[in-house]
């Protein structure tokens, strides 16, 4: 029994090392190169939420590695930005925050939630789909918040460190749809039996089949939709279903690339596999520590045979 309860130890062991090695290079991976200005596209741009004290922009700053001010473009957003991308109340508190760094075309959207304890609904993956229908490609995003809030005023954050930081201004038809999109996606993820995981693969599929089919009515759109939910095996209310038709038929009306979403999206998943297997060094990094624990393992046992 009480070897038992050993070997069961052992393996818990490496499970947490492994998960702890993971978690610390997905930190390094996402500001190893923070100390270096890429002169193509400027200063990366952190923007913090009006509401913060002094004290909490401060904490902010040290959640999103911003140890020299004079590297990134601070800005705040406020309750007008709110009015300004998404209709929104302009009395709102803006707490959420988060830098932006502009990376060369093909890398894809890259999300780090860095206090996911304090985002409570938003997910990186529900964030990723909807910048890329606002338009924003091609970028590594940290978000963060001192205090507990849903994650949906961040994305206004995000819309206006990307105005900031580029030079260019986000089409705000766009970017109020994805806002929709985004409230919507959060809204499904409270429903029952459906977590955000399965969220985010209907709203990424939906988009991969527009890429595919170029749907001409609103019509394809509905059918498009049942075959994913059918596929998928979701069951949604009507109102839920006519919803996502609705999000949808506007996407289409405002003529949003979804081949370059759906690109997007696969190069999402690609570099961060790439960045994993860079930061280890080696493909075969996690079976060799799989690897190891199991001789360890043996070895051990075999003092007691």
């Amino acid at each position: 029994m009480k070897w038992n309860r050993f070997l069961k130890g052992a393996a818990m062991a490496a499970v947490l090392l492994i998960a702890l090695f993971v978690r610390n290079s997905g930190i390094a991976m996402a500001g190893a190169n923070d100390d270096s200005i890429n002169e193509k596209y400027g200063l990366p741009v952190v923007v913090y939420g009006e509401a913060l004290s002094p004290a909490q922009k401060e904490e902010v700053r040290k959640l999103l590695d911003v140890t020299d001010t004079s590297k990134v473009k601070e800005i705040t957003v406020t309750g007008k930005d709110l009015v300004t991308y998404i209709k929104g109340d302009p009395n709102s508190n803006m707490y959420s925050s988060a830098k932006i760094t502009k990376k060369d075309p093909g890398t894809g959207i890259v999300i780090n939630i860095v206090t996911p304890e304090n985002i409570t609904e938003v997910t990186s993956d529900m964030y990723s789909n909807a910048l890329l229908t606002a338009g924003v490609k091609d970028a590594v995003v940290n978000v963060a918040s001192p205090v507990k809030v849903s994650g949906h005023s961040a994305l206004v954050g995000i819309y206006k460190a990307y105005d900031a930081g580029t030079g260019t201004t986000l089409n705000k038809d766009r970017t109020e749809v994805a806002n929709e999109e985004l409230n919507l996606a959060t809204n499904l993820a409270k429903k029952e039996g459906l977590d955000s995981g399965k969220v985010t693969q209907l709203l990424t599929e939906i988009k991969q089949e527009i890429a595919a089919q170029n749907p001409a009515t609103k019509e394809d759109i509905a059918n498009i939709i049942d075959d994913k939910l059918k596929s998928l095996n979701i069951s949604l209310s009507p109102k839920d279903r006519q919803l996502l038709i609705d999000l949808f038929d506007k996407m289409r009306h405002l003529n949003i690339n979804f081949d370059n979403v759906k690109s997007q999206l696969g190069n999402l998943s690609q570099e961060i596999k790439h960045q994993i297997e860079n930061t280890i060094g080696d493909k075969n990094f996690l079976q060799k520590v799989a690897d190891f624990f199991k001789q360890l393992i043996d070895s051990i046992k075999s003092l007691f045979s």
